[in-house]
C-alpha cells in the first residue's frame, strides 16, 4: 500500500520533497514508530494514591508507564511496616468514601473485592470526651440519632437535617465539582452548586455552633473536616460532605491493613504493563525547549522520556526544576496554609488494651487551644488531643496472639523543633492519660515501639516542612485556587497528589489521579 501511495504522488513537486526526507531519514514506518513510542511514554514520580491512580489510568489509555519511587516499598505515605510480629500501617489508617474506591476500580472493569475484603466497623469509632461515658459513633443512623437527642433536646432531629445538607453536598461534590482540574473558578458552578454557592462563605463552624450547644456534639461534627487539613472555623460548609462520609457511608477496614490497598492498586497497574522501579530517587527534571521531554535524572542516570507527572510533594518537585521553570516561589510555599503535620508512635503491647475500639479518639483536652497551636501560633501543643489506631480488635494478624498493635498520632504543625526527647516526652504524657482514661497500667507492656515525625516526613517524603497532609482546605486554597496540575512553565510536566487538586486524603488522592490523566489526554491525547 506504501508502494502505490508513493508512486502516485513522487511525480509531484511536494512529492519529490517527501521523497527526498523519506530517503533521508531512512525508513517512513520506522521513524512513525519511534515518535509514537515517545509521545507514548509517561515518567512517574512517586508510588503514593494520586501516583498509582495516575498509573492505571494513563496505562488504559495506551501510555507506556515508569513509576520510579525513592523508597524500597510503594505506597509513599500509605506504606507499612512489620516487627518482631506486629504489622503496622505508617500513614493513612481510615477507610472512608468507600464509593470513590469503588469508582477507582470500576473504570477497570474491577472492584476492590478484586484485591481487598472489607469490613464495616461499628460502632465507627469511639470518642472519649473530658467528661462521662465516651461515645461510640454507630453504623446505625437511627440510633446515633437518639444518642444526640439523649445527650440535647432536639439534636436527633438536626442531626439528620445535618446530614441530608451533607449528603447533597456529597453528591454535588462527588458527581462533577472535585474532578475538575482546578483550571477557573467557574468549575465550582454546575446546577447543583449554584444553590449551594453561600456555603462557600460560611463555616462548618458557624452552622454546627448554631445548631447544637453541646461542645461534645459541636467537636463530632467538627471531627470529620480534620481530615481537610483545616480548622473548622476556616473550612467552607460546603465541606460537610465529609460529615456524610463519616455517618452515612461510614468507616471501613481493608483486612490486613490500607496497605491491601496499595497492593490492590499496584498489582492492577501491573496487569496493565505499568512498570515500577523503587530505590530511584529522582535528582532532577531535565528541560530542554521549555519541555520534560528529556527526562529525568535517577541515581545519576539520565531516563528519556516525553512526559512526567509528578505525584512527590509538589514544592519538592518544583525543587528539581531550575528556578527559571518553577511555577511557584519559595516565598509562594512559605505563604501557604499547610495542613498539620503528625507525631506518630507504632507500638505494641504484650496484652489487649481495654476500654478502646479499632479507631479510638482522645478528645479529653480543649480542641481550640491545640488548633491554636498548629495554626496560628505553631508551637509543640501543651495538651493535645490524640488519636489512636488499635488494628488487632478487628484483624488479628496484625499482631501476635493475646497481644495488641497500636498507632497514636498526635496532630502537628509543620516545621517544628523535632528531637528524640521531645518524641519521648509526648509518648509518656499520651500513655499516662490512656492509662488514666481507660482504668488500666500499660507502660510496663510496651514491648515494641517505634516514632515518627517531622525529619521523618522530610527524609523519606521530601515533605515540605514535614507536613503530613498536604496544604489545608480553606477557602482561598480550594479547587482552582490550589497549585495547578499543569506547569506554568515547563510543557508536558504535570502535579498530582494532596497539594494540588482536590485536596489531601486517600479519595482526593485517587481523584487526583483520574484529573491529571484526563488533563493530559485532554491536551495531548489518548
Amino acid at each position: 500500500m506504501m508502494h502505490e501511495f508513493a508512486s502516485g504522488t513522487f511525480n509531484t513537486p511536494w512529492g519529490m520533497s517527501f521523497a527526498l526526507g523519506y530517503a533521508f531519514l531512512g525508513t517512513l514506518p520506522n521513524v512513525v514508530l519511534f515518535i509514537m513510542s515517545m509521545t507514548k511514554h509517561v515518567s512517574i514520580i512517586g508510588s503514593g494514591f494520586s501516583s498509582l491512580s495516575a498509573a492505571c489510568y494513563m496505562a488504559k489509555a495506551g501510555y507506556e508507564v515508569d513509576v520510579y519511587e525513592k523508597n524500597a516499598t510503594p505506597g509513599g505515605r500509605a506504606r507499612h511496616f512489620s516487627a518482631e510480629g506486629y504489622t503496622f500501617d505508617m500513614g493513612p489508617t481510615w477507610y472512608w468514601m468507600p464509593d470513590i474506591f469503588e469508582r477507582f476500580f470500576g473504570d477497570f472493569g474491577k472492584r476492590p473485592s478484586d484485591y481487598y475484603d472489607l469490613v464495616r466497623l461499628d460502632p465507627g469509632y469511639r470518642v472519649y470526651f473530658d467528661r462521662g461515658e465516651p461515645f461510640d459513633v454507630s453504623a446505625t443512623l437511627d440510633d446515633l440519632e437518639q444518642k444526640f437527642e439523649a445527650i440535647e433536646k432536639g439534636a436527633g432531629e438536626k442531626l439528620a437535617k445535618f446530614l441530608k445538607l451533607a449528603k447533597g453536598n456529597y453528591d454535588a461534590a462527588m458527581t462533577d465539582v472535585v474532578y475538575k482540574p482546578g483550571r477557573h473558578p467557574f468549575e465550582l458552578i454546575t446546577p447543583d452548586t449554584a444553590f449551594q454557592l453561600k456555603q462557600f462563605f460560611l463555616t462548618i463552624r458557624s452552622y454546627v455552633h448554631k445548631h447544637f450547644k453541646d461542645d461534645r456534639l459541636r467537636q463530632l461534627l467538627e471531627f470529620p473536616v480534620l481530615f481537610l487539613g483545616a480548622k473548622p472555623d476556616d473550612t467552607p460548609l460546603f465541606y460537610s460532605f465529609m460529615n456524610h462520609a463519616d455517618l452515612n457511608l461510614g468507616t471501613w477496614y481493608p483486612k490486613g491493613g490500607m496497605s491491601m490497598v496499595v497492593k490492590g492498586m499496584v498489582a492492577l497497574a501491573e496487569e496493565l504493563g505499568v512498570k515500577f522501579h523503587y530505590n530511584s530517587a529522582v535528582e532532577k527534571i531535565n528541560v530542554d525547549s521549555n519541555s520534560a521531554m528529556s527526562g529525568l535524572s535517577i541515581n545519576g542516570e539520565s531516563v528519556k522520556t516525553s512526559l512526567v507527572i509528578s505525584g512527590a510533594d509538589y514544592a519538592h518537585s518544583e525543587s528539581l526544576l531550575e528556578e527559571k521553570h518553577r511555577g511557584y516561589s519559595d516565598r509562594y510555599w512559605d505563604t501557604r496554609l499547610l495542613a498539620p503535620s503528625a507525631l506518630l508512635f507504632f507500638v505494641g503491647f504484650d496484652k489487649t488494651v481495654e476500654g478502646v475500639e479499632h479507631h479510638t479518639l482522645f478528645f479529653d483536652s480543649p480542641f481550640d487551644g491545640h488548633a491554636k497551636q498548629i495554626y496560628d501560633t505553631p508551637e509543640w501543643p501543651d495538651k493535645p488531643l490524640f488519636y489512636a489506631s488499635f488494628a488487632s480488635k478487628t484483624d488479628p494478624t496484625t499482631a501476635p496472639a493475646g497481644c495488641e498493635a497500636a498507632t497514636f498520632l498526635i496532630p502537628l504543625a509543620p516545621d517544628l523543633e523535632d528531637t528524640e526527647n521531645i518524641r519521648e516526652r509526648y509518648f509518656v504524657e499520651i500513655l499516662t492519660r490512656l492509662e488514666a482514661i481507660t482504668n488500666q497500667r500499660l507502660g510496663n507492656s510496651v514491648v515494641y515501639k517505634r516514632s515518627y515525625c517531622l525529619n521523618d516526613f522530610k527524609d523519606d517524603y521530601h515533605s515540605y516542612k514535614g507536613n503530613a497532609y498536604g496544604l489545608a482546605n480553606t477557602l482561598m486554597q480550594t479547587a482552582f485556587l490550589r497549585p495547578k496540575i499543569k506547569s506554568k512553565r515547563v510543557r508536558n510536566l504535570y502535579f498530582t497528589g494532596q497539594l494540588t487538586v482536590p485536596g489531601p486524603g486517600v479519595p482526593p488522592s485517587l481523584i487526583s489521579g483520574k484529573i491529571v490523566s484526563d488533563s493530559i489526554i485532554n491536551d495531548l491525547g489518548a
